[in-house]
């Protein structure tokens, strides 16, 4: 009923239109003629029929116009955003041809293919990290429940107690390192922390860092090799650049063997500093480097007991917001070299 009126709705305009039109030239003209009254009465009905045909001529082409160059395009366009709005993030809408005269259209279906990809990733990380969070809390939860019920049991030793005890404890602490690294990831990838930035020593800040992993080194009698410029001034958060030392440190000293090598340095280069975190532990293959700084990635699962798999991508994203650079060189059964390039840009 509404298409139906809206089509009345053109034809009267463009009739009161082709009527104004020819009677101005009508007049115009016959003001220059002199002309018997009575042949332009007898005339007239012709002229309103003459009017009326053209007009229905040009409300038809109009509105075959409208089909094909407007309504046709928007329907294309209507139909992938419903699919869209489906959750059909896979649907793509087509180009038109550059010569169909439609191309302009063109445009807008490219950013809405662009809007559908960027949709589709979405859904796939937040499919993926729900996967993985579930996964990364079910083996800790499953480690405290069946420890708790043997401890429930009246047969539990004092020994037994403290090493069910223990192995409780460090599954908590599991679980909290992986509820707090993800606090911190979605906080920093939707930008709610901004670096507090302050010229401070970076080298007194990486040689406290390493100290803190002191006995993590003296039990597994790993060399520890430092080579620390000093008094290494920078302009930058330190709170976040612990973060991202830290897990540097810590993975080292995770993948490196009993009786292995972790080497730290810092030196100035071309107005940054760079600090490299070497270790001679079990290495990785080209494959697993392009992916280490993917959330819940973890290449060497002998080691995935003892992290989360988001270690590097909390890492990669401080180090993306404080306008810096990581690299990583790597080769299978030798060992890891992490470097960061941070800008000094003293204050």
């Amino acid at each position: 009923m509404k298409k139906n009126l809206s089509g009345l709705y053109k034809f009267i305009v463009f009739f009161l239109l082709i009527s104004f039109v020819v009677t101005c030239s009508f007049i115009l003209f016959l003001h220059f003629l002199d002309f018997d009254i009575k042949q332009l009465w007898a005339a007239a009905p012709v002229t309103f029929g003459n009017v009326i045909f053209i007009t229905l001529i040009f409300w038809l082409l109009d509105s075959l116009r409208m089909k094909i160059f407007t309504e046709r395009p928007i329907k294309r366009i209507t139909r992938g955003l419903e699919k869209i709005a489906n959750g059909e993030f896979s649907a793509r809408i087509a180009f038109f041809p550059s010569i169909s005269g439609m191309a302009q259209y063109n445009e807008i279906i490219e950013y809405v293919n662009k809007m559908a990809q960027e949709l589709s990733g979405v859904e796939t990380l937040r499919t993926d990290f729900v996967s993985n969070v579930s996964h990364e809390m079910k083996t800790p939860l499953a480690v405290i429940q069946n420890y708790a019920s043997l401890l429930k049991s009246g047969s539990v030793t004092d020994s037994e107690r403290m090493e069910y005890a223990a192995a409780i404890e460090d599954s908590t602490k599991r679980l909290s390192s992986l509820v707090v690294n993800i606090l911190k990831l979605n906080k920093l990838e939707n930008q709610q922390i901004y670096p507090q930035s302050q010229t401070y020593d970076l080298s007194e800040q990486l040689c406290g860092c390493l100290l803190e992993y002191e006995s993590e080194w003296e039990r597994k009698n790993i060399e520890i090799d430092t080579d620390i410029a000093d008094e290494v001034k920078v302009f930058a958060d330190p709170e976040l650049l612990s973060v991202v030392w830290n897990n540097l440190i810590s993975n080292a000293l995770k993948f490196t063997d009993e009786g292995g090598k972790v080497s730290l340095s810092l030196h100035e280069e071309d107005g940054r500093a760079v600090v490299s975190v070497s270790d001679t532990g079990c290495g990785m293959d080209s494959s697993t480097g392009r992916h280490i700084f993917e959330k819940f990635y973890q290449g060497d699962t002998s080691h995935s007991a003892k992290g989360n798999g988001l270690g590097l991508a909390l890492a990669k994203r401080i180090i993306d917001i404080t306008n810096a650079e990581i690299t990583v060189e790597s080769e299978l059964g030798k060992g890891s070299t992490f470097t960061v390039r941070l800008p000094k840009g003293v204050g």
